[in-house]
């Protein structure tokens, strides 16, 4: 059984009843929460999810769950013509978040959303990944490329 139909078609089952109780930017958002800490359920769901969640259990899909939240994140996403952005970065830094923000909005005539991370291993700089590109300027993918080319340089010469 295909597993991604399954979800895309609760996705967007999903997105149509947000958009016609308006609520959609708000069941987004409570996705959001609930991906980032999947341990902690708040009591009192959107209406709209609370729905599909009977009809998943109906229909012994709850396995699915997870996968129908990235799909229809997506899909709320392009509805609403906003670019997600993810930085990870160091230490937090607010100042290239927003310089990132303005940057991807000079090009685009869209709402920009930059959900930042930090991740101290990769040391340094930072990794920019929006509309299916990667930007890595971290210290550690430099270290990385150095380490790779010393070991083929070496390995030449032996």
């Amino acid at each position: 059984m295909n597993t991604g139909l399954i979800s895309s078609r609760y996705a967007k089952a999903l997105l149509m009843l947000t958009q016609e109780s308006g609520r959609g930017e708000q069941v987004c958002a409570q996705i959001g929460r609930l991906m980032e800490d999947s341990d902690h359920v708040p009591q009192q769901l959107e209406p709209d999810l609370e729905k599909l969640i009977a009809l998943l259990k109906k229909n012994n899909r709850l396995d699915y769950l997870k996968s129908i939240f990235h799909c229809y994140t997506d899909m709320y996403y392009a509805s609403a013509n906003i670019v997600r952005a993810r930085l990870v970065t160091a230490v937090p830094s607010p100042e290239l978040e927003e310089r990132i923000s303005r940057l991807i909005s000079k090009h685009r005539t869209c709402r920009i959303v930059v959900e930042t991370r930090v991740d101290p291993a990769i040391v340094g700089g930072f990794i920019l990944e929006f509309d299916d590109r990667l930007l890595d300027a971290s210290v550690r993918r430099q270290i990385e490329i150095l380490r790779t080319r010393f070991v083929e340089k070496n390995t030449r010469l032996v």
